[in-house]
């Protein structure tokens, strides 16, 4: 009798060939890129540095591209897009120490936004490590102590033999739900010392399911099938998942409407009639969604960007499937539900009653008009103009991605991102400089479609650099800088709260002139000509910037009182 555990893979003629006669010359780096390949990765970010040169010189032997920024952080920020839009897990190769810290913002943001990013670091030589000081250049008493509190799982090698499994084990964690990023650090040395070990051939990982516990679905599914007010609020979780048409076919089933989360957009039709669209920033939205009798949350924490922060109150049943167990409850109890959002959502659809209800398309009117005359009263036509040029300008299946900017404010309640996984924005953890770096990822996972990148010139300083970048690379990006001369939203929020703002005022350079520096065409518009502006540099190849003048304002919030 056999039993699984009894088979073992024997390998192949070729694979026997290259384990007894590897290719001289290789080393630790070549374990590196070689266990990569093997995973399947096609596309690697990095920077180079002292102590991870081994890595760098190993690529030059395999056929995995190279993506280089210029900035560590920027080059994490394209991993992250690079791993929202594939779902495969980024390589993102770096440094010892000043290199690999300056990525931790953009791995924070990775983990808010549970992108898959498998970062390689080297370490110090294995002589120097133990917590002495020893005086290397770069030395940290323990580079993995600052990664924990902000990666998903870290890994640690510190022989030539440990060096696929640990990849290995590290890529199944990143890409095993929620995803995240993960760190791995390597030893100076045991990069560079030549390896007897053989060409690593393979490395298949199967990362876990994870399904609902059926006796959670099925209290669930009564429940939801016996509500008389049951609305849905679809997350992030929805779109990393797949799973926007298992979220409208239940929404359909169960007449339940459906807001979708800032990292959510494009989970659920915009245009449909049970759509409450975004605008979970606005007191009417959050009224109606405390008067549900059930609640459905699905790939959502419910924080404080998607509770209108904080202030929302449910009066009823919660039910809330979330992949991150940490996120389960953190915030209201509710019927928790650890489980994918897809295969809790098939779940469901194999177990809900159909009902029905013909006055929710009604309710969901009442509340879209409500806020637009809400926001109409605010005299802010510009700023409107502005986001319906954008939107029609940019192909629906293109992707677009948003820095921490008024404009990306307003697109996160206002814009239709017509599909699912096209819109992403910096909003898991909030850190400027997010838009162009990730948008060259975005653009190196597809070329197929040109990107777009938005963010106000407070955020494009972060990332400058990386013109060079998307010229070098000639990646297919559409840059749309609003430049209105400091840092806009800070503005607002300092002369709300204290009369009037302090280290909020920009001197910013010529962006046109300076983009044409990189060789990267460069156009000044206006409100009146930037859709038109816009659309033709999407439609031109290869990369672009599009500035725009102006100073928008933020419609009011009203979770102030």
């Amino acid at each position: 009798m056999t039993h699984d555990h009894d088979l073992v893979l024997r390998p192949t003629a070729a694979q026997t060939e290259a384990a007894l006669n590897p290719p001289p010359g290789r080393n630790g780096g070549d374990l590196v890129v070689e266990t990569l390949a093997g995973l399947g990765a096609t596309t690697v970010f990095g920077l180079p540095g002292q102590h991870a040169l081994g890595m760098f010189d190993a690529l030059r032997r395999s056929d995995l591209r190279y993506i280089g920024l210029r900035v560590e952080n920027n080059a994490g920020f394209a991993a992250d897009a690079y791993g929202r839009i594939t779902g495969e897990a980024a390589p993102l190769l770096l440094s010892t120490g000043p290199g690999a810290l300056t990525s931790l913002a953009a791995l924070q943001e990775a983990r808010a936004a549970s992108a898959p990013v498998l970062a390689i670091s080297s370490q110090i030589p294995t002589a120097g490590l133990g917590g002495g000081r020893h005086g290397y250049l770069h030395e940290l008493p323990d580079q993995a102590a600052s990664f924990r509190g902000v990666v998903k799982s870290v890994h640690t090698v510190r022989t030539q033999s440990q060096i696929p499994s640990a990849i290995a084990e590290a890529w199944t964690s990143a890409l095993t739900v929620p995803h995240g990023p993960v760190w791995v650090e390597i030893p100076q040395d045991v990069l560079l010392s030549e390896t007897p070990i053989p060409v690593v051939t393979g490395g298949d990982t199967f990362p876990e399911e994870l399904p609902p516990r059926p006796e959670l679905t099925a209290v669930a599914a009564d429940l939801l099938s016996r509500a008389e007010r049951p609305a849905i609020i679809a997350g992030g979780g929805v779109v990393r998942a797949d799973a926007s048409g298992k979220l409208r076919q239940l929404a359909e089933r169960l007449a339940a409407p459906v807001v979708t989360t800032f990292g959510g957009k494009g989970a659920f039709p915009w245009t449909h009639p049970l759509s409450l669209q975004s605008w979970l920033e606005d007191r009417h939205t959050t009224d109606f969604l405390e008067d549900a009798d059930v609640l459905l949350v699905v790939g959502s924490g419910l924080g404080e960007l998607s509770s209108n922060y904080h202030t929302f109150k449910p009066r009823g049943r919660v039910v809330q499937i979330e992949a991150d167990l940490g996120k389960l409850e953190s915030n209201h109890p509710a019927l928790g539900i650890h489980a994918d959002a897809r295969l809790a959502l098939q779940a469901l659809l194999e177990t809900v009653d159909e009902r029905t209800d013909p006055t929710a398309p009604e309710r969901v009117r009442t509340v879209l008009d409500r806020v637009r005359e809400r926001i109409a009263a605010q005299e802010l036509t510009l700023e409107q103009d502005v986001l319906a040029s954008v939107r029609g300008a940019l192909l629906p299946g293109a992707p677009s991605f948003w820095d921490m900017t008024i404009l990306a404010y307003w697109a996160w309640s206002a814009f239709d991102a017509k599909a699912p996984n096209t819109m992403h924005s910096a909003q898991g953890a909030g850190g400027l400089g997010y838009g162009f770096p990730a948008a060259l990822g975005a653009a190196a996972a597809d070329p197929t479609h040109p990107v777009l990148a938005v963010s106000g010139d407070g955020g494009a300083l972060y990332s400058i650099a990386e013109l060079a970048t998307a010229r070098q690379y000639d990646l297919n990006v559409t840059w749309l800088i609003v430049d209105d001369g400091g840092y806009g939203i800070l503005r607002e929020y300092m002369t709300d709260a204290f009369g009037r703002p302090t280290a909020t005022e920009l001197t910013r350079p010529d962006y046109v002139a300076l983009a044409e520096s990189f060789g990267v065409p460069g156009v000044r518009t206006s409100p009146e000509t930037l859709e038109a502006d816009l659309a033709k540099a999407l439609a031109a190849p290869g990369p672009s910037v599009v500035v725009l003048p102006a100073v928008l304002r933020m419609f009011a919030p009203t979770h102030l009182g």
